[in-house]
């Protein structure tokens, strides 16, 4: 029976997902499982260069995965020859590897699986299993995005209220005082079942302007490229219609990301454990070592952006 009257709730825009097609569920992580439990692989190609959250449905459902190294382009070192039970996940880094994406779709088809957890404007490719995650993107406490074209039963729904109160906080008292719950919500998504996205989750991702974020990120992406480009050792360009999770910015300055901490720009490091996974001459580890990824989202615009390049100055 619907509800009349009473106190009032948050007013948000009525308006569409942006991935309108695509199956919503609670996390990315869980987008994986759902691909990897429809599929029923028996053994997934995975990068050393990724977030150790994708081991858990793999761990879960007793999956065999082989690492392997991407080079210096952020794309694979070798072909691997897949037998018909194994599938191959590369992560669309940061938003701009579309190209290298469409390139594997061509080389393993239906057994490549697209993370698209950085990227989350990229389209999705016909037949190509992918994922994406809503919160690396915009305030959600959670929520993900899956295209497929096998489908499982998938009955409750999340309930996301009380995974909300570093997003209150950082209105309310900035982002420093909500870290600590942020940390604590954040770990509340581990080993969660599959779950549609909630209704508080779907409700704010309805309500974003999603072209308006677009360009924002494109524009801010250019104006730290123009500035930064030249002395960037990762040179990572947008192509058409990518839209950047953050500026990669390569750097031989260990001190950097210290002091851009200091001065209340917050970065943050992709991938911890990755260090753990790999060796010091490797690249992966180096990328870990020595990329800043500076903000470019859509709360910020050229004032923002000339504030972070005058302490890279």
């Amino acid at each position: 029976m619907q509800e009349i009257g009473g106190y009032f709730g948050l007013e948000l825009k009525v308006g569409e997902h942006y991935h309108k097609e695509a199956i919503r569920l609670n996390t990315a992580r869980n987008c994986f499982e759902y691909i990897l439990r429809a599929r029923k692989y028996a053994k997934v190609y995975i990068p050393y260069y990724t977030c150790e959250v994708l081991l858990e449905p793999l761990l879960k459902l007793n999956i065999n995965y082989v690492f392997y190294h991407i080079n210096e382009q952020l794309e694979p070192v070798n072909e691997i020859v897949l037998n018909a039970d194994e599938a191959f996940l590369y992560t669309n880094y940061f938003g701009v590897k579309q190209v290298a994406v469409e390139r594997l779709a061509k080389l393993y088809n239906k057994q490549l699986i697209v993370d698209n957890a950085q990227a989350f404007y990229a389209k999705p490719i016909q037949g190509i299993d992918t994922f994406y995650s809503a919160r690396k993107f915009f305030g959600v406490p959670d929520g993900a995005y899956l295209y497929t074209d096998i489908k499982i039963e998938v009955a409750e729904q999340d309930v996301s209220y009380q995974r909300m109160s570093h997003l209150l906080k950082r209105i309310d008292l900035g982002a420093t005082a909500g870290y600590s719950d942020f940390q604590t919500n954040d770990a509340a998504l581990i080993e969660q079942p599959i779950l549609k996205m909630s209704k508080l989750t779907e409700s704010l991702l309805s309500a974003i302007d999603y072209n308006a974020a677009r360009q924002q990120r494109i524009d801010n992406y250019n104006q730290l490229d123009i500035a930064l480009g030249n002395n960037n050792k990762l040179r990572l360009k947008l192509s058409e219609n990518e839209v950047p999770m953050v500026y990669a910015y390569y750097t031989d300055d260990s001190a950097l990301k210290d002091k851009l901490i200091k001065n209340k720009v917050f970065v943050a490091t992709y991938w911890p454990n990755v260090l753990n996974w790999t060796k010091e001459q490797d690249v992966e580890y180096k990328f870990t070592e020595n990329t800043v990824f500076l903000p470019v989202d859509q709360r910020y615009a050229t004032k923002e952006i000339d504030v972070i390049l005058k302490l890279l100055v």
